[in-house]
């Protein structure tokens, strides 16, 4: 069976709620499905009207209950607010065998009959089940709505769909601008990154950590996956590598004095500390910064010509701009310390850490880290679009 591209669209008021984390974890571990892309996008009135006239069009005839529920739904929730501020979707795209009957199936539909629907027809199966509300009032008619994530039901309905996005993702910015009525003065952003082993294979952790730094009641107004190349991973990492040679270097050194003394029973003058930092400790620091940039990139520098630098790595990461008050001190602290042994309970990389280096998740630790870090990232352009048009293209072929 061919590779499938489709998409699930999480809602403002899911988003809003904190619920993204727990969306994504079931996406992930019920699908198999590999994510490919993700984008936060701010849907304007024309984007809002062209994905809900498709609705229509999809649904009109097999279900009009359905498709009046959600073209209604998404042209008073989806839309900018009066006063101009901005509302987010996160769009995820999946790749995979059967991709449209598989997101499908974990998000679920809305009950059939839904108007006579028992609670015990509820039993938390899918994601509609656990998120999403549908409420009537005893004469019939509709009190409160929540579909909690968009996804197209099949192949057909998840091309035209993709089509929409796409054209609406190409011209949209990777940060969204005016997402909350707090002061502009007040506002303050960091990135994240949920690091390589997260990514290895389908599970809830991704989920479960985005689902932890929610509780800092930050949003996200950015987010992308990325493949860092080598040289994006030496870059972003060049502060660590001379942090290793000063704080690294010297403690190396100092043991391989003691080594030496102790095994050879020889007393080491204070001019070897100099001569054993040159000879050892700095070469044992350039090696843990090597496995450093191999864990972020999947390649060593060192095993790879100069020109493959710039070539996209073989792991992936995904990287989160969160927006808010006090946005780095938060995070950190949420994050916990580099070593998960140091970090206290609570903090994720006490719950998904194992050592310094395999610790989950990282954060800018300044504001001028975030403005370092997102401009060797280019956290400002996002390729899902131009895989969406890649796969549109040969599927049409």
């Amino acid at each position: 069976m061919a590779l499938e591209l489709s998409y699930v669209l999480i809602t403002p008021y899911s988003l809003m709620k904190s619920r993204t984390g727990g969306i994504i974890s079931r996406l992930l571990s019920r699908t198999g499905l590999e994510l490919a892309g993700v984008q936060i996008l701010a849907p304007t009135v024309e984007f809002s009207q062209r994905y809900a006239a498709s609705i229509c069009e999809q649904l009109d005839e097999k279900d009009p209950f359905a498709a009046k529920l959600f073209s209604d739904y998404i042209m008073e929730n989806l839309v900018p607010l009066e006063d101009g501020t901005n509302v987010r979707v996160m769009m995820l795209l999946f790749r995979g065998e059967d991709a449209c009957r598989k997101l499908s199936e974990t998000v679920g539909s809305l009950l059939p009959n839904a108007k006579h629907y028992q609670s015990s027809d509820i039993i938390g199966e899918t994601i509609r089940d656990t998120y999403a509300d549908l409420v009537f009032n005893r004469d019939g008619s509709l009190n409160y709505f929540e579909p909690a994530v968009f996804t197209p039901s099949d192949k057909e309905a998840s091309l035209q769909k993709l089509e929409i996005i796409a054209d609406f993702a190409e011209n949209s910015p990777n940060i969204v601008e005016n997402t909350s009525s707090g002061k502009s003065g007040e506002l303050e952003r960091t990135l994240v990154l949920i690091k390589p082993e997260n990514w290895r294979e389908p599970s809830t952790k991704p989920g479960s950590i985005i689902d932890m730094f929610s509780r800092t009641a930050l949003r996200i107004v950015g987010c992308k996956l990325h493949q860092m190349s080598v040289q994006t991973a030496l870059d972003f990492y060049a502060p660590v590598k001379d942090n290793l040679r000063k704080n690294l270097a010297p403690a190396v050194a100092e043991k391989a004095k003691k080594m030496l003394e102790e095994n050879f029973g020889i007393n080491m003058g204070e001019e070897s500390n100099d001569i054993l930092k040159e000879s050892v400790g700095k070469p044992y620091a350039d090696e843990e910064f090597n496995k450093i940039i191999a864990f972020m990139s999947g390649y060593r520098p060192d095993e790879i010509n100069e020109n493959e630098y710039s070539l996209p790595g073989k792991v992936k990461c995904m990287a989160l701009v969160y927006e808010g008050k006090d946005a780095v001190r938060k995070i950190r602290e949420m994050l916990g310390p580099t070593d998960p042994m140091k970090a206290p309970g609570g903090t994720i990389r006490r719950e998904f850490g194992h050592d310094v280096m395999v610790n989950a998740a990282q954060a800018s630790d300044s504001a001028e880290s975030f403005l370092r870090e997102s401009n060797i990232l280019e956290i400002g352009k996002n390729p899902v679009s131009a895989m969406i048009r890649e796969y549109l293209q040969t599927v049409k072929k």
